[in-house]
């Protein structure tokens, strides 16, 4: 079994296999705290809270 390809590939058929990967945007929700976007299942960094909890102070 060989690991070397049989033919070349040529540069349009390796670039449509790559034309799937791109970067998504990043999916934000509101804190149920102070409403500010922010990433799930992360500390909101307006008001420092978790889960209706205060896990950081914020000045």
């Amino acid at each position: 079994m060989s690991i070397c390809p049989k033919n070349k590939s040529s540069k349009s058929r390796r670039d449509k296999r790559r034309a799937n990967w791109k970067m998504s945007a990043p999916n934000l929700v509101k804190c149920s705290k102070c409403g500010a976007l922010m990433m799930p299942h992360r500390v909101c960094k307006a008001c420092g809270s978790y889960n209706k909890k205060e896990i950081i102070s914020v000045d």
